[in-house]
């Protein structure tokens, strides 16, 4: 007996895909895009997604056919020019070596140019890794939260470098240790 296109089992062909999508906000972009991707068996493992500015964005990384077939599924929602989306493929995670002590970072002051780049700086230049960051310009207040994995034994010296680079910036910033969640 011949089994049916329903019955065949899923592709075994699989691909790690990168998906970025922005565009104008509107209600159901979320529902649009991953009710396409489901349509085509991609599981959705990692994203996150943001208003900026009355502007949607969202990255996500997904296991699923290739990047033609889901650049095609989303050319429907791309259609209008209300909304970009970009699909690249990219390697399996790689499992990184102990990634060091995780710590919060807090910014805020009066918004001026550089902010981003003096801070992130002295994380670069002492090992640290942003594994997220947000920041928001409220009125004249800049607010900057990142998520930042600091080699052992450096947390004391980062701080102190930051204080430096903050007080020269004229705004106030925070590093503290947090602990992993466990879900």
């Amino acid at each position: 007996m011949e089994a049916s296109r329903e019955d065949a089992p899923l592709r075994t062909s699989r691909s790690d895909l990168a998906i970025t999508v922005i565009g104008k906000d509107r209600p159901g972009i979320v529902a649009d895009v991953s009710e396409a991707l489901a349509r085509l068996g991609a599981n959705l493992t990692d994203s996150t997604m943001t208003r900026l500015r009355g502007h949607f964005t969202w990255t996500l990384v997904c296991s699923g056919p290739g990047a033609a077939e889901v650049d095609a599924a989303l050319g429907p929602l791309v259609a209008g020019g209300q909304l970009l989306a970009t699909v690249r493929e990219v390697g399996p995670e790689v499992e990184a070596a102990a990634a060091g002590e995780p710590h919060l970072m807090s910014v805020h002051g009066a918004d001026r140019l550089g902010i981003v780049a003096a801070v992130t700086r002295v994380l670069a230049e002492n090992g640290g890794n942003i594994t997220d960051l947000t920041t928001r310009l409220t009125g004249p207040l800049y607010v900057l939260v990142a998520e930042v994995d600091l080699p052992a034994g450096t947390a004391d010296a980062v701080a102190k470098r930051l204080a430096e680079v903050a007080g020269g910036l004229d705004v106030e910033v925070t590093l503290r240790r947090t602990e992993m969640d466990v879900l």
